[in-house]
C-alpha cells in the first residue's frame, strides 16, 4: 500500500491563549488520499460540523482535494475562516487565481464626496477580532489597514481577510475606508480590495501626483471589469517634506480625491526631529497641508493622536487641529472617538452666532438689500458664506435641534 507524499505546505492566521476570533490553518498538500481534516475548535461541540462542511467547500473551490488540513479554532466567524484557508491553501501552492468569497450582505449607500469625516478609526487588516464590532463606538469611517500595522509577512494573508471582511461585516453607518501598501504592492491590494466596494482608499506615503494617477486609473480599470459604477473615493496621505511640498499637485491630481491627510511620525522621521506634544515641528506642513485641500475644494484631515492615555492632550489638540482648517483625525483607539467629535463640533455659541448672520442674510435678501449688517457690524458675503456652512456642517452632526 503506497504512502502519499507531502508535495507543499502552507500555513495561516494565528491560535494560542490570548487568540480570539481567529483561527490557525495548516495545510499539507499531498500526491493522494483524499482530505483529512483535523480540528481542534473552542467552540467545536457547537459549531465542529459546520466548520468542516466550511473547510471542504472552500478546499475544493480552490483545488485542494489531496491534503492533511490542520486546523486550530479560535471562534473565528465563517468570513475569517474562508481567508485563512485560501491564505493557507496559496501559501501552499493552490488555488491562485481563485477567490473563495463568502455571501456578500447588503451593500450599504455609497458614500458621500463630503460626508463627515472626523473620526477614522484604525483596524490593523491582520486582526479579526478588531472588526466585528468596530462599528458599535460610532466613528464616522472605520480603517482597514494593510500597511503599518501588517507585518510584511502577513501582507498577503491580510489583503484576503479585509477582502472578505468587506463583503461580510456589518460596519453600519461607518464608510468604509481601506489603507492599502505602498506602491507596487499597494496595486496587489486594489486587485482584491476594489471588487467588494470599499468607500475610499488611503493612499500611503504619496509625494507626486503620478502616485495618485497611478492608483486612480488601476481602480477604474477594476471597477469597468466587474460592473461597478459607485465612486470610490481616494484620500492621499502625505508623509514626507517631498509630499507636502507637492501638496496641491498631489490634491489636483484624481477627480476621485476627496480629502488630504498627514501622517505625522513618518513627516517628523523625514525631517529627523521628534514628534511633540504641541506640534510645533509640523505646524507648516499642517498649514500648507490645510491650505492645498482647501484650494482644491477638498477636505483636510489631520493625522492621529498617538497617546490613547492622554485624553486632555487629544482634546486640545483636536481644537487645534480644527482652528488650523482641518475637519477631523485619524484614532488608533475607540476611547478617542467621542473626544474628537466634540472638538469637531461647532460651540453653542458658534452656531448662535451663525443662525443670526443666516436670519440677516435672509431678511435682507428678502427687502431686496443688497447690504447685510448684524447690530452695527455689516456682514461681508464670506462671513455668510461660512455661517452658512458651519450651519449645513452642525446639522450633518444633529446639533441644530
Amino acid at each position: 500500500m503506497s504512502v502519499a507524499t507531502t508535495l507543499q505546505a502552507g500555513e495561516a492566521g494565528h491560535c494560542g491563549a490570548d487568540i480570539r476570533s481567529d483561527l490557525q490553518v495548516r495545510i499539507e498538500v499531498r500526491d493522494g488520499g483524499g482530505l483529512r481534516i483535523e480540528l481542534e475548535s473552542r467552540v467545536g461541540s457547537f459549531y465542529g460540523d459546520s466548520i468542516r462542511r466550511q473547510a471542504e467547500e472552500v478546499l475544493e473551490a480552490l483545488g485542494v482535494r489531496h491534503a492533511l488540513v490542520e486546523i486550530r479554532d479560535e471562534g473565528a466567524l465563517p468570513y475569517v475562516i474562508a481567508a485563512r484557508i485560501e491564505a493557507a491553501a496559496r501559501r501552499a501552492g493552490r488555488g491562485m487565481g481563485t477567490r473563495v468569497l463568502p455571501d456578500r450582505i447588503a451593500l450599504p449607500e455609497p458614500s458621500g464626496r463630503d460626508r463627515l469625516r472626523r473620526s477614522r478609526l484604525y483596524l490593523p487588516g491582520s486582526e479579526p477580532k478588531y472588526m466585528i464590532n468596530a462599528a458599535l463606538h460610532g466613528p464616522d469611517a472605520i480603517i482597514l489597514d494593510l500597511e503599518d500595522s501588517v507585518h510584511p509577512r502577513e501582507k498577503d494573508a491580510a489583503r484576503l481577510l479585509v477582502r472578505n471582511a468587506l463583503r461580510a461585516v456589518d460596519f453600519l453607518s461607518c464608510e468604509r475606508m481601506v489603507r492599502i501598501n505602498q506602491l507596487p504592492l499597494g496595486l496587489e491590494d486594489l486587485s482584491e480590495i476594489v471588487p467588494e466596494y470599499p468607500d475610499l482608499i488611503l493612499i500611503p506615503k504619496v509625494e507626486s501626483a503620478a502616485q495618485v494617477v497611478e492608483v486612480s486609473q488601476h481602480v477604474e480599470k477594476i471597477k469597468a471589469d466587474y460592473g461597478i459604477t459607485r465612486p470610490v473615493w481616494l484620500m492621499p496621505i502625505l508623509e514626507s517634506a517631498v509630499g507636502i511640498e507637492n501638496a496641491f499637485a498631489i490634491a489636483k491630481a484624481s477627480e476621485q480625491i476627496v480629502a488630504l491627510t498627514i501622517g505625522l511620525e513618518d513627516y517628523t522621521a523625514d525631517l529627523g526631529v521628534p514628534k511633540t506634544s504641541t506640534g510645533a515641528e509640523t505646524l507648516y506642513a499642517r498649514q500648507h497641508l490645510v491650505n492645498a485641500a482647501r484650494a482644491a475644494g477638498l477636505q483636510a484631515i489631520d493625522s492621529v493622536f498617538g497617546d490613547v492615555g492622554d485624553m486632555q492632550g487629544l482634546h486640545a489638540w483636536a481644537l487645534n487641529s480644527r482652528a488650523l482648517g482641518f475637519e477631523g483625525m485619524g484614532c488608533v483607539h475607540p476611547s478617542q472617538i467621542p473626544i474628537l467629535h466634540e472638538a469637531f463640533a461647532p460651540t453653542k455659541a458658534e452656531m448662535d452666532k451663525a443662525r443670526k448672520i443666516v436670519a440677516a442674510f435672509k431678511e435682507a435678501q428678502d427687502q431686496g438689500l443688497g447690504v447685510v449688517s448684524l447690530g452695527s457690524k455689516m456682514i461681508d458675503p464670506p462671513v455668510v458664506q461660512r455661517a452658512l456652512k458651519l450651519m449645513a456642517r452642525a446639522e450633518a452632526m444633529g446639533l441644530t435641534q
